[in-house]
């Protein structure tokens, strides 16, 4: 693990930047903003969190305390199957539910862009180690300027902030980095722009 000044950072903004807490940011973000503003556009981007972080993160951590799972950010690409499928059913099972329940539009697309990530990176995280903080960094920066307006946009430079946390932990590549970005934002991109 790297140390000084230099790795201090990284592993702060590895931690703020975690894909767990940026979807959890992001979905109330986009509830609140939803249709139904105020509390009740809260409550989904709530619930939706429960789905689409809650549940794989308690899977995570339990693995971790059980010593089936290296540690919360799965650096051991053989670890990762299992909580990206777990992270796959659990979004898609809210998904489901929040449909039923009459989520608004924009939580819903939201969902739909973290399932289909999801399957993205277990279709890949077999053979590459591809950067999901990456990815969701994107699509989030994607989400947030299709939401609130393309002056969020002006926040870009802090994807490479992430990227640079990534690799200067020895977790990524440059080249894992840079693809985990292109796909974050290519799914927020052809997903949620569109259904939202």
């Amino acid at each position: 693990m790297p140390s000084g000044a230099g790795g201090r950072l990284a592993r702060v903004v590895t931690e703020a930047t975690a894909p767990a807490v940026l979807v959890t940011v992001l979905l109330v973000a986009v509830g609140w903003h939803s249709g139904r503003r105020g509390l009740g556009g809260l409550g989904w981007g709530l619930l939706a969190t429960v789905f689409a972080s809650g549940i794989p993160i308690a899977y995570i951590l339990g693995g971790v305390r059980r010593g089936r799972l290296t540690d919360h950010h799965v650096r051991v690409p053989e670890q990762r199957r299992i909580p990206l499928l777990v992270g796959i059913a659990s979004a898609a099972g809210g998904l489901a539910l929040l449909a039923v329940l009459g989520a608004p539009r924009p939580v819903l697309a939201l969902v739909a862009a973290g399932v289909v990530g999801l399957v993205v990176a277990v279709s890949v995280s077999h053979w590459w180690k591809m950067s999901i903080h990456s990815a969701v960094a994107a699509g989030t920066l994607v989400v947030l300027a299709s939401t609130f307006g393309p002056r969020v946009l002006l926040g870009s430079p802090l994807l490479a902030l992430v990227g640079w946390s990534r690799v200067r932990l020895g977790d990524h590549t440059v080249g894992q980095v840079v693809a985990g970005a292109a796909l974050g934002a290519l799914v927020a991109v052809t997903v949620f722009t569109p259904l939202h």
